[in-house]
């Protein structure tokens, strides 16, 4: 029996474009954006949170985060092309030309500004252009290679995801919102640095000034300790005094943070060991993933009525033993 080709050698080329295109976006960097937004969604709406506002408003942070990755693709075509593990990108690689990836990234940045807007509101639709401005403006063009705190400002960018679904539910912007944004803001340092101390010899190759290429793996490994300090009590805010998270979430904080602070301090044993900063950078993401599955579970009618029945049976058991 004859092999049946089922695709084209015309199909393969577009298959390959798209994949090009698709790999512009950094699909990798955008879930954690998603996750962050959702979890701030769910908690607006204290755990109601309308299906198919959740879903435009993912799609829409996705396009928006897309367009932004794009850009910095296009910027850093130049030192993409010098490092090892950037130099198959499609720009570098000239596989697509510097102005179809504009062209692109406006598409994908003025459908998701016109999603937010219908489907939501200006206030969302405006952040989330914000914080392509942000991204490529003030971190890619202005600090990347200009200072080594250029992820701890910049990393703004990356905070502002649970405003626009915030803004999305609500349609404004009260103490909570901006609590989950210097949670995303205070992690992102202690999130990017030991990754950055993996790959520091690319970044000195392209004269980036990243932390550890300017000041070193000690005085790196000692900044992401004292951010994972911050960290755990910038968490907990959300418990007291915002009061929109219970003691689970509470709970799940104060045991993520301990695991955070851990590993930060076994790093700083031995700074120059990749394989600790290899798990540091691991259990960062897993961090943040983990924090916003309780922050979600937390805000949810049926967790919430289980935590009152269950706290009004501790209370009525108590006072039989008294």
């Amino acid at each position: 029996m004859q092999d049946t080709t089922w695709t084209t050698p015309g199909q393969r080329h577009l298959f390959a474009i798209l994949g090009d295109y698709y790999q512009l976006t950094k699909p990798r960097l955008i879930l954690l954006f998603l996750i962050t937004t959702a979890a701030a969604m769910e908690v607006a709406s204290q755990g109601s949170v309308d299906p198919l506002l959740l879903l435009v408003t993912l799609v829409s942070g996705a396009l928006a985060a897309a367009a932004a990755n794009t850009i910095n693709c296009f910027y850093d075509r130049d030192i993409d092309q010098i490092m090892e593990r950037t130099s198959s990108r499609p720009l570098p690689a000239g596989r697509i030309q510097p102005w179809e990836s504009l062209v692109f990234a406006g598409a994908l940045a003025v459908t998701a500004f016109a999603l937010l807007s219908i489907f939501a509101n200006l206030l969302s639709a405006g952040l989330a252009m914000a914080g392509i401005v942000v991204y490529v403006a003030v971190y890619t063009h202005w600090l990347k290679r200009s200072s080594p705190q250029n992820i701890v400002i910049g990393g703004a960018a990356g905070a502002i995801p649970p405003l626009v679904g915030w803004a999305a539910v609500t349609g404004e912007l009260s103490w909570p919102a901006w609590v989950l944004f210097a949670i995303i803001f205070v992690w992102t340092p202690p999130h990017f640095w030991p990754l950055a101390m993996l790959i520091q010899e690319d970044y000195a190759k392209v004269n980036v000034p990243m932390l550890p290429v300017v000041n070193g793996d000690g005085p790196t490994a000692k900044q992401i300790f004292i951010y994972t300090l911050v960290l755990l009590p910038t968490t907990l805010l959300l418990v007291y005094p915002c009061h929109v998270a219970g003691w689970l979430y509470g709970l799940v904080a104060v045991g993520l943070g301990v695991g955070f602070i851990y590993r930060a301090w076994d790093l700083i044993q031995a700074p120059g060991d990749k394989d600790r900063a290899r798990a540091l950078f691991k259990f960062s993401i897993l961090y943040m993933m983990l924090l916003c599955v309780g922050l979600v579970v937390d805000s949810l009618p049926v967790t919430q009525t289980f935590i009152a029945n269950l706290t009004s049976q501790v209370k009525t058991l108590v006072a039989l033993c008294l």
